[in-house]
């Protein structure tokens, strides 16, 4: 079932639809591969599938957890390799990679029923930002790179569209 927004729903619950709408659409744009089709390279920058889901389950945990002072399990950035957690390490499989997914989302989502809109967390950055904020900022990037997803799984099999018809 795809999820719709709901027309006049609350401002939270609103937000928390159109976030999970585009992690369901990231989702889908791996389903059904094999190992190399999910990992392919597929731009010169190196741009994978399953480098996007390893990136956005990253910063899941990132803005809706460590922002708000929560703890997360090892996060895949490092200091000599801006871009580590945009790539899926020869040791992770697709299902290592869902899982994270899985996980960060789920911890992301406890975080996003404990607060408010208006409560303030701390960005890795070090500025303050809302849980608004933060909400707004995750649609985007979520969306974004379900958009880029959507690119790269025409050019493995032709699969387009956004969710399961």
């Amino acid at each position: 079932m795809v999820l719709r927004v709901p027309p006049t729903g609350g401002e939270k619950e609103s937000l928390r639809v159109a976030l999970q709408r585009s992690r369901d659409a990231v989702l889908w744009k791996v389903s059904g591969l094999d190992e190399e089709a999910a990992r392919r390279p597929m731009t010169p920058s190196g741009t994978s599938l399953l480098g996007l889901v390893k990136h956005l389950a990253s910063v899941e945990y990132g803005w809706f957890v460590e922002s708000f002072g929560g703890t997360t399990e090892v996060m895949p950035f490092d200091e000599t390799d801006p871009d580590a957690d945009m790539r899926a390490r020869p040791d992770e499989s697709t299902a290592d990679i869902l899982a994270f997914h899985g996980r960060a989302t789920a911890a992301a989502d406890a975080s996003i029923e404990a607060h408010d809109l208006d409560d303030l967390g701390t960005a890795w950055f070090g500025q303050q930002v809302s849980l608004r904020w933060v909400l707004l900022h995750m649609i985007q990037e979520t969306a974004r790179h379900a958009g880029h997803m959507d690119i790269l799984r025409e050019l493995i099999d032709g699969t387009v569209g956004d969710h399961r018809r």
